[in-house]
This record gives C-alpha cells, sequence and structure tokens, in this order.
C-alpha cells in the first residue's frame, strides 16, 4: 500500500477534525483519497496533516511527528501563504529568503530520513483583483510561489502552479472558485484535487 501524506496550512486542512488522525478533512485531501480509492481501491492509504496558520518554519517545527513518523511514500506540500499574510496580521512573517532556506532543509531531512519519498510541491496562490488586500499581497504571494517552484525544479519534483490553473479557470468564467480569495469552495477544491491527482497517479 502506497502512503501519501497531504501537508501544509489551511488550504490542505480543509478543516479536519484534529482529534480524529484518519481525518481527511473536506477540501481538496479529501476528494483525492475519494477518487483514488474508487479508482484503485486498496491501493493507497491517506493521511492529512495540513494545519491551519501554518508558515514553512511551523511545518518544519512538526517535521517529525507529521512526516518522518508517518513514512509516507508521497508528501504533497502547499504553503506560503501564511509566510506572507502573518507579517500583515502579527508582523510575524517568514521572509522570502527564509522561507527558501526552511523550505530545502525541510525537504532535505525529511530525504534523509526518507530516501524513496516522492515529493509533489504546490505554489501558493490567491486571486488576482478580487479585493484589495488580495492586489495588495499577491506580488509577495507570487514570489513564494515561484521559489517552491524552482525548489522543486532543482530536485526534480513535480510542481503544480495553482495561481495559473485558478486565473485559467477564472478566466473561463468558473464561479466557486474560492469563497474568501484565498480558500478553496467547491470548485477550486475540484480544481486542485484533478491536477493533484493526475501528479500522484503518475508517481
Amino acid at each position: 500500500m502506497i502512503t501519501v501524506l497531504f501537508q501544509g496550512d489551511s488550504l490542505t486542512d480543509g478543516r479536519r477534525i484534529r482529534e480524529d488522525a484518519t481525518d481527511l478533512g473536506q477540501w481538496y485531501a479529501k476528494r483525492v483519497a475519494g477518487d483514488l480509492e474508487l479508482k484503485y481501491p486498496g491501493k493507497y492509504k491517506f493521511i492529512n496533516r495540513g494545519v491551519a496558520g501554518n508558515r514553512v518554519v511551523d511545518v518544519y517545527a512538526r517535521i517529525k511527528a507529521d512526516i518522518i513518523n508517518l513514512k509516507p511514500d508521497i508528501m504533497t506540500i502547499s504553503i506560503g501563504g501564511n509566510d506572507v499574510a502573518a507579517e500583515y496580521v502579527r508582523q510575524n512573517g517568514v521572509p522570502v529568503e527564509k522561507y527558501e532556506r526552511i523550505y530545502n532543509l525541510l525537504l532535505d531531512e525529511v530525504q534523509a530520513a526518507l530516501p524513496n519519498i516522492k515529493f509533489i510541491i504546490m505554489g501558493s496562490y490567491n486571486r488576482i483583483g478580487a479585493s484589495e488586500k488580495a492586489k495588495m499581497i499577491q506580488p509577495e504571494i507570487a514570489e513564494r510561489a515561484a521559489i517552491a517552484k524552482k525548489i522543486a525544479e532543482q530536485r526534480g519534483c513535480p510542481y503544480i502552479d495553482l495561481q495559473s490553473l485558478f486565473n485559467e479557470a477564472e478566466d473561463r468564467g468558473v464561479q466557486h472558485l474560492t469563497y474568501d480569495d484565498v480558500h478553496p469552495d467547491y470548485a477550486g477544491s475540484e480544481l486542485i484535487k484533478n491536477a493533484l491527482m493526475a501528479e500522484i497517479e503518475k508517481l
């Protein structure tokens, strides 16, 4: 059985019940698990350890309990939005240089402990032009996404450009992508699910 770990912030968390280790939340992680189980019965085991509000430093702080000890074969990760937003909310963001350094350190240590693990990296996003706040932080969100892409390319990992996926869908008139410019609504969850499933099936 292949263990797939979903890791990241609130986008991954999906309002999961923390007291239930098997709960996958309500957003894309649960949809990926459902579709893959229907398509490949019994092939995968799914774990969600996304935590709302997390920055890359927070994921790194729980690397042992929430990644290494779980021994995943595949880890998907989406982190970066709070590294920007936390600076505006409580002056506790993660500067871009530190974001890159800790992200690489996180993946290095996981790879050292689990040499055969495969990573799927997703870039941060928000809805361009949806609100004044979204417009304000968009350049910094894009900067973190560019770093995530660079890290994926350097490591030969799949990279999912969520910003482009959301932009293209919005240009086509797709509604209900997010409910607050960031967190995925039902169409947004489906969009992420489709992209992530395609990459998981390739591994």
